[in-house]
């Protein structure tokens, strides 16, 4: 079974699989021939997690930066979730242009890439969940391609926030992340 979110517009924000298993099963009150059953969800507890993401979501997709700021890790990345259902409706790629990213909210790693997405393609839009995915998006096809400048407003709070987050070449993922804009020939500014 599917649990679908829709927006006030019917638009389908994100789909969820539930898993509902069978508790009791009695007779009914209605009838004989008729069971009462309950039944549970069986799955993760996402839906409760997201909820709050999917209400601000339901009034339309956002655009208004910063409003995925308050949320905590789990639900910026729901809010990040829901970003990718909009793929299919990708502008054309830009380039070139100076590009401010509000560093103040950038504090786990699910914000740094909502920030980045704002910063780059706009509120509400996507530009990769996690690394991977980051990298992608730099190569073109997600509304900007390289090479652009990022100005990096705040950035002391993302390099605070990741300075115990050290890959295997030891690097935090904030550097790996500036390293990465460079080698995509980004002009990164950090402040």
């Amino acid at each position: 079974m599917q649990l679908w979110a829709l927006d006030r517009d019917g638009r389908v924000m994100y789909r969820h699989t539930v898993v509902l298993r069978m508790e009791k099963a009695r007779p009914s009150v209605l009838g004989a021939d008729l069971l009462d059953i309950t039944l549970t969800d069986g799955g993760d507890q996402r839906p409760l997690l997201a909820r709050p993401v999917w209400e601000t979501w339901y009034r339309g997709v956002p655009t208004t930066p910063n409003q995925w700021a308050p949320l905590g890790t789990e639900a910026r990345r729901e809010w990040l979730d829901l970003t990718a259902t909009g793929l299919r409706d990708r502008p054309a790629d830009r380039t070139g242009g100076v590009h401010h990213l509000d560093g103040t909210f950038v504090t786990d790693q699910p914000g740094l890439h909502c920030a980045m997405a704002e910063a780059l393609v706009g509120p509400g839009n996507y530009f990769g969940r996690e690394w991977q995915a980051f990298k992608d998006c730099l190569g073109g096809g997600f509304g900007i391609a390289t090479p652009f400048t990022l100005v990096w407003h705040d950035s002391h709070i993302a390099r605070r926030a990741f300075e115990d987050d050290i890959s295997d070449e030891g690097l935090t993922y904030f550097e790996e992340i500036v390293h990465l804009l460079e080698r995509c020939g980004v002009t990164v500014e950090l402040r």
